[in-house]
């Protein structure tokens, strides 16, 4: 198994428009984020892992591979906003590219892309099969995953556990059946947005003290905000095993 990081950065991205921070004038390319989405690739199958606003420049960047389906967290902009430009992969499908995600998702998608979903099409737009999800394992093939529970401020939304590996983005809060159900993992990708207290994402702090508890050998930090300072000089001072991911950055699972 292995995990490609699409993008790293939160829904503003990094360089925010009109900041003149340091992280935002910075000319390190691990200091360019877009939205936060990624591919983990399965043997020979490729899922993606939310579909933001800058799908379309990120699938070229990683060469626009196959797609079997997305995954989708919630239904924020930053995270589906780049739904219609999955319409290349929707073209080779006889029933609409699978899209993976919880009912309130669902409903969203279908108030915000209304003409996807019409009984009677425009010619060429993107369709889309929908699959409903609980909080029960499902499988994409022979692909078992098991939804993570989290919640972003008030709203309820999942990550995604493949085998030993598990991916959660945009969680303030971790309930205590959702560390349990992350025994055992062996890679942890997880949302650390910033030092400073945030009201729906975890600070690093909180990131730290939530790898603490689930113990992976690995983990990889995303869903950064500028404010979160430059790779270059947050990178040394992590705990060991603890890295900040990066646009691009390809990593293997055992």
């Amino acid at each position: 198994m292995k995990l490609r990081f699409l993008g790293t950065g939160t829904s503003t991205g990094v360089p925010q428009i009109g900041c003149t921070c340091p992280t935002c004038i910075s000319t390190d390319q691990h200091d360019k984020r877009l939205r936060a989405s990624a591919i983990v690739t399965v043997g020979d199958k490729n899922l993606l892992i939310d579909c933001g606003p800058d799908f379309r420049q990120q699938i070229i960047n990683a060469g626009a591979p196959r797609l079997e389906a997305a995954l989708l967290t919630h239904s924020h902009y930053d995270h589906v906003g780049g739904i219609d430009d999955l319409r290349p992969y929707c073209y080779s499908t006889d029933n609409g590219f699978p899209l993976y995600c919880k009912p309130d998702v669902a409903e969203d998608l279908r108030n915000r892309v209304p003409y996807c979903f019409r009984k009677h099409l425009y010619p060429g737009v993107p369709t889309f099969d929908i699959h409903e999800i609980s909080d029960k394992p499902f499988a994409v093939g022979d692909i078992k995953i098991t939804p993570l529970p989290v919640m972003h401020h008030k709203l309820p939304i999942v990550g995604f556990r493949i085998d030993n590996f598990a991916y959660i983005t945009d969680a303030k809060t971790i309930p205590d059946e959702t560390f349990r159900l992350m025994e055992g993992i062996d890679t942890l990708v997880i949302n650390a947005l910033r030092k400073k207290e945030h009201l729906s994402h975890m600070t690093l702090d909180e990131a730290i003290a939530a790898i603490t508890r689930i113990r992976p050998r690995v983990t990889y930090l995303t869903h950064f905000a500028d404010a979160i300072g430059r790779q270059a000089e947050i990178e040394p001072t992590l705990p060991p095993g603890i890295h900040m991911a990066y646009d691009n950055l390809t990593i293997e699972i055992p």
